[in-house]
């Protein structure tokens, strides 16, 4: 693959032509790790990311996060495209969460959640899930937890911005670890987003 790129590259050169893109998809990971990272020290001109036909959305974008986040934090590459089969709004939210992963790039809030354990007092998929509606609008490049439980959420989410954690019936909204209130489980995303809301125009 990379011989036939650069059999291409020296025939474009020896027309005196340089304003090019390359691309080396591949539907194989391994490989398309391999020949961006071979290519790289070859050729002076930008580079395209992406695995092609990768599949459907759930398959398709973890290749897409191995492939094209292990060659970006190499520091190899210039653009991405995420190929699925589906939606292609999932392929650019593919796309940006591999940058913003990175620190490549901001596209507003990252929700963080802890897997559940046996003091999960609350539904917390559910709960994580109205959160990231609720904070969908924000641009600002904060982190916002939705942790389980009120004894260890505050502490292990303690780098994030603004966080929540349920309990019985009630919860606590937290920023970097510190408690800023206490209030019913039903008020809790209402809470969260008020406290960000507040902190965000007062910044502004």
């Amino acid at each position: 693959m990379v011989e036939g790129a650069l059999r291409h590259i020296r025939i474009l050169e020896r027309m005196d032509y340089r304003n090019m893109v390359i691309s080396l998809k591949a539907s194989d990971v391994p490989l398309m790790i391999e020949a961006y990272e071979r290519l790289a020290d070859k050729v002076p001109y930008a580079l395209h990311l992406g695995v092609t036909e990768a599949g459907l959305v759930r398959e398709g974008s973890i290749k897409s996060a191995i492939g094209i986040g292990t060659l970006l934090h190499e520091g190899i590459g210039d653009t991405i495209r995420v190929s699925l089969t589906g939606d292609p709004v999932e392929e650019i939210k593919a796309g940006q969460t591999i940058l913003s992963s990175l620190g490549l790039r901001h596209f507003g809030p990252t929700l963080i959640s802890c897997p559940t354990c046996g003091r999960t007092q609350v539904h917390l998929i559910d709960l994580a899930q109205e959160v990231e509606q609720a904070i969908s609008h924000l641009t600002v490049p904060i982190k916002v937890a939705v942790m389980g439980c009120v004894v260890n959420g505050p502490g292990e989410a303690r780098e994030a911005d603004f966080g929540i954690a349920g309990g019985q019936g009630k919860g606590i909204v937290f920023s970097h670890g510190q408690v800023l209130r206490t209030v019913p489980e039903d008020q809790l995303v209402s809470s969260l987003v008020e406290e960000i809301e507040k902190t965000i125009a007062k910044e502004s």
